[in-house]
């Protein structure tokens, strides 16, 4: 079974969690959820407050597709291992952060092509839909490029034995 990761750090982000809840009612695939103090518990995934780096890393690399807020720990983490990333920004306006950074950040990044950004809730269920179909593809297109390169692999060596080598 395949798996959608979603981090939020410390601060609570009820609205990501809420949103992820009811798409993890949803989906096939299995959604784990850090919620760090997020008073909101779900209901359709599993989920955990806090743990250790270790174990956030080996959930992040497990996962097909990476779902966080805007802070730069928690994507730098995800953009190391190439997965796909959703990022879902904290807003002041929401009384969700002090201030906009999570929003700047995403922009930039965003822009440079390096995430999937999601600025309106609603939309994140679509983003997440998209990455998976981007995921499944670029399954077929590994698999087919090693299909070809043992195909190629195989005709070299039966050159070889054919030239005597």
């Amino acid at each position: 079974m395949f798996m959608i990761f979603v981090t939020v750090s410390g601060w609570p982000f009820e609205r990501l969690i809420k949103k992820m809840d009811d798409i993890g009612s949803k989906t096939r695939e299995k959604v784990v959820m850090q919620i760090g103090d997020t008073k909101y518990t779900p209901k359709h995934a599993e989920y955990f407050r806090f743990t250790s780096t270790g174990r956030i890393e080996e959930l992040n690399r497990k996962a097909r597709i990476i779902v966080s807020h805007g802070g730069a720990g928690c994507i730098i983490r995800a953009l190391r291992l190439k997965k796909p990333l959703i990022v879902v920004p904290r807003y002041k306006k929401f009384g969700e952060h002090v201030n906009d950074h999570q929003l700047d950040l995403t922009v930039v990044l965003e822009g440079d092509g390096k995430i999937t950004a999601v600025y309106d809730i609603d939309n994140l269920e679509v983003a997440i839909k998209s990455a998976i179909r981007g995921s499944k593809t670029e399954n077929k297109k590994n698999g087919l490029v090693e299909y070809i390169k043992g195909y190629i692999e195989g005709l070299d060596d039966k050159y070889e034995h054919s030239n005597g080598k």
